[in-house]
């Protein structure tokens, strides 16, 4: 055996791009086709694989223009390296009845295959065959050109007879002699016609043998697996009866090119296909194109790239005491010490050396090993120096690519987005993965890689390695990543920066450790199940995430991905809605109108995947699932059949709902948790967002109060019907404290009633001692503290002085004094105004003497919100 001395070989390129899915049930579908978005050449290449068979089967979709250009839909038998092996009964068979029971009319007479402007085209690998009597198939092929003159259009024509005199004889399918059947090839084409005509009366005879005939296409060799008899003919239904499952399987072969170039012109072209050690081979003369094949000891997909092979792991030409050494595409027979010739098996092979000549090997040998390091020294610091410059030109030009100029100018116009917006050198995130090394990466998906890193400073990060962008999107994505820098909100994953040196750019966010929501609720083994107020509070910071997002940003952001394993949890379970990779800035009062859809089956809005056009509602649907995933533990998509797996999680909770069944599909934990009337209206508030008309939905910000008010509701169920009241009050906007002047809106007349249910006098006399007639008209003035509750604490936020007439015991409201306002900024209470001395915050003699002084420093514990605006 020889002995091979080189490294071990890298593993074969992949047949599929990364990421993609491979195969779809028995067949593996090699790039240039694909599974899904992104995964193929173009979308002539794209393949459907429809899970609903078992085993799955692929489709082909785009194949070719058929029935006033409506789309055929080809099932894939087989793909190899220049053909694609298809069948469809309907596109390649025909059928032809004539006489007075089908009213002398044809049914489905013609095969009609068009191909043009695709990159396919019928193989010379088929043949036509006709079954029945006295009938002419006719066969019409057509081939068009582009060129510098203009189309070059080439035809050609052909068919076949097939002749009955009688029907007592059978005869063999493998034969078909002419006698009830009859058969033709074709040639290579773009469009093939097949035409049935009857010809019995042009032969003059009297009545036709058989009412019907068929016509066939298929791959020569295919049909003769079958035995036919002319009695057969007689009856058209028993023909299709008995044959027609296995015409269903002959497949017929189609020739697949790279289109538009041939392999003169297609080295220089931008979207060439042939990758690294493969080459180019004209497909053909008349129709143009080329196919890529992997150089002479090359192996792998040649569009993607194509590997050295290591002979020398496998058979070779070296003799048995030689040394091996592998070569980029070939290999060396080197013989050992001790030996000299070429080391081949067919040449001189390994000879021993005379004693004599050992001593003038060894000279030589050292002298040649000298001046080799000394070569291979010089060499490497000229190759550092070499490809350091190289980088430094590579990342320069990717920087610029990626739109790192842009980015440049906006910093230099707002030195705001400089403190927000890092820009990252790919040294540091190559440091900060190793290298990206694939033990780091967290996650991968359509949208790219997730790598786990730790920054020089020590801080973890999570590094998103996009999928390469359209050059023609690099202003909006610059926008994007500036617009998503500044984004501050709890609950939204922060992006820390960006790195724009690298073909594909790198985006950098906060790390979150807790895992996903989806994680928490399909985890039945978890040690700390999410309990029903953990779930509430959950949805409803979700909602206030998307609203925010939705509404409170200068730019609307639309998410498009909204699903539980894209909302993230931290160690103390507060909600991150992450993954803005398919997030797009859209203008005020538009509607994003795309040309693909984008996002996740069984959160998609149904409105958005008949029209295409996505809107803020389409968001409000997708949380509508997430809360449906809150409410029952389910999966959105279940592949259990007992859960019924043809109907979606969405679809059987609406049912439930209509039937007025909800504990049916509620989760056994939340419906021993949770209150019926919390767990009604969090169910009904979840039907409103799958309404399959979005402009019944509501708006996130009307799903975050609503929300809110639940929670609050639950937190003060214990108290009194007084806390209740003044949640409830909180729902109207006529009494909210402006955030831009930190004045009090005027109050309605209508709701001084609310506000006095709600608030206790200090003094303990009755209404008798007070209003004494004995006594001259006098009017006393009272004051008495507006309260509410924030994050369990009692703070006093206001005033209203009360005037009495003594004599006739009419209280006179005056308007509410802003002298006790809090306002949450930037992470810290502010006060805008001041309670006077006196005062005792109150609702009740209780909570009067009880009431707490709440601090600046006491609300620092709370979550920070920007946006928060205080009720009364």
């Amino acid at each position: 055996m020889a002995v091979a001395v080189a490294p071990p070989p890298s593993n074969a390129s992949e047949f599929t791009k990364p990421g993609c899915q491979s195969r779809c049930g028995n067949l593996e579908i090699p790039y240039p086709f694909g599974i899904g978005l992104n995964c193929s050449r173009n979308s002539y290449f794209n393949i459907n694989c429809n899970a609903s068979f078992n085993p799955p089967k692929p489709f082909l979709l785009n194949a070719n223009r058929y029935d006033n250009y409506k789309l055929t839909y080809y099932e894939v038998v087989n793909i190899s390296e220049t053909q694609i092996y298809v069948k469809n009964s309907k596109a390649q068979q025909s059928m032809a009845c004539y006489g007075k029971r089908f009213d002398n009319k044809t049914q489905n007479s013609t095969i009609y295959m068009n191909f043009l402007d695709s990159p396919y085209t019928l193989s010379d690998a088929n043949q036509v065959t006709s079954i029945g009597c006295d009938d002419l198939a006719m066969v019409q092929q057509d081939s068009i050109k582009a060129s510098s003159g203009g189309a070059i259009k080439a035809s050609s024509g052909g068919g076949c007879a097939s002749y009955c005199s009688h029907f007592q004889n059978p005869f063999g399918f493998g034969s078909c002699p002419g006698i009830g059947c009859c058969r033709t090839s074709i040639s290579k084409g773009d469009i093939l016609i097949v035409e049935l005509s009857d010809m019995h009366s042009y032969w003059r005879r009297v009545s036709k043998f058989f009412p019907c005939s068929f016509a066939f296409i298929g791959m020569i060799g295919d049909y003769d697996k079958f035995n036919f008899s002319l009695s057969h003919l007689r009856n058209s239904t028993t023909l299709l009866k008995t044959y027609n499952q296995e015409f269903m399987g002959m497949p017929f072969v189609l020739d697949w090119r790279i289109m538009d170039y041939n392999c003169t012109d297609a080295p220089n072209s931008t979207d060439y296909a042939c990758g690294k050690n493969s080459y180019c081979i004209d497909m053909d003369t008349k129709l143009g194109g080329y196919h890529c094949r992997c150089k002479k000891g090359y192996e792998g997909n040649p569009y993607l790239g194509c590997n050295d092979i290591n002979e020398c792991e496998i058979s070779n030409h070296c003799v048995s005491i030689g040394i091996c050494t592998n070569t980029p595409g070939s290999y060396n027979c080197l013989c050992p010490n001790g030996y000299h010739g070429d080391g081949n098996k067919y040449g001189i092979g390994c000879i021993p050396v005379q004693l004599s000549h050992n001593k003038l090997a060894i000279g030589v040998g050292l002298g040649a090993g000298m001046g080799f390091l000394l070569l291979s020294s010089t060499c490497f610091w000229l190759y550092k120096f070499h490809k350091k410059g190289k980088d430094k030109k590579r990342k320069e030009k990717f920087f610029k690519r990626n739109g790192g100029l842009l980015l440049q100018q906006q910093i230099l116009i707002d030195q705001g987005i400089l403190e927000k917006t890092r820009l990252f050198t790919v040294k540091e995130l190559e440091k900060a993965t190793d290298n990206f090394n694939q033990s780091r990466i967290l996650g991968q998906g359509g949208q790219g890689t997730v790598y786990k890193g730790m920054l020089s400073e020590g801080k973890i990060v999570a590094i998103k390695k996009s999928k390469l962008i359209d050059e023609n999107q690099v202003k909006q994505f610059i926008n994007e990543v500036v617009m998503l820098s500044q984004i501050i909100h709890r609950n939204v994953v922060k992006l820390l920066g960006c790195c724009l040196e690298t073909e594909v750019p790198l985006l950098v966010y906060e790390f979150i450790f807790n895992g996903t929501l989806f994680d928490h609720i399909q985890d039945k083994t978890d040690e700390f199940p999410l309990s029903w107020n953990m779930r509430l509070r959950i949805a409803v910071e979700v909602a206030e995430a998307l609203a925010y997002l939705h509404s409170a940003t200068s730019f609307p952001i639309y998410h498009r991905d909204v699903k539980s394993t894209n909302i993230l949890l931290d160690e103390r379970y507060v909600v991150k809605v992450s993954d803005f990779g398919i997030s797009r800035s859209i203008a005020v009062d538009h509607t994003h109108l795309t040309t693909l859809v984008k996002g996740t089956f069984g959160y998609l809005d149904p409105e958005y995947f008949q029209s295409s056009r996505f809107t803020e509602k389409s968001d409000v649907y997708s949380f509508g699932v997430v809360l449906v995933e809150l409410l029952t533990g389910q999966k959105p998509i279940s592949s259990d059949a007992e859960t019924e797996e043809d109907i979606g999680l969405a679809m059987r909770f609406l049912l439930c709902m209509e039937a007025e069944n909800l504990e049916k599909i509620l989760d056994p934990q939340v419906l021993e948790q949770g209150k019926r009337e919390e767990l009604t209206t969090v169910a009904k508030l979840a039907q409103k967002c799958l309404n399959l008309n979005g402009k019944k939905r509501p708006t996130m910000k009307e799903v975050a109060m609503e929300l809110e008010i639940v929670r609050m509701s639950q937190k003060h169920s214990t108290t009194s019907e007084t806390k209740y009241q003044d949640v409830q009050l909180r729902k109207s906007k006529a009494i909210l404290i402006s955030d831009d002047n930190y004045t009090w809106t005027k109050v309605p007349k209508e709701k001084w009633a609310q506000l006095h249910s709600i608030i206790k006098e200090r003094s303990t006399k009755n209404k008798a001692n007070r209003c004494k007639t004995k006594y001259p008209s006098v009017q006393r003035s009272k004051s008495f503290s507006v309260m509410r509750y924030y994050q369990d604490k009692l703070v006093a936020v206001g005033e209203i002085q009360q005037t009495q007439d003594t004599s006739s015991c009419v209280l006179i409201y005056k308007r509410v004094i802003a002298n006790g306002v809090l306002r949450e900024r930037r992470g810290h209470v502010r006060r805008v105004g001041r309670v006077p001395k006196g005062t005792s915050p109150s609702l009740d003699s209780t909570a009067a003497s009880n009431a707490p002084r709440v601090t600046s420093n006491q609300f620092s514990e709370y979550p920070r919100n920007d946006d928060h605006r205080f009720n009364v």
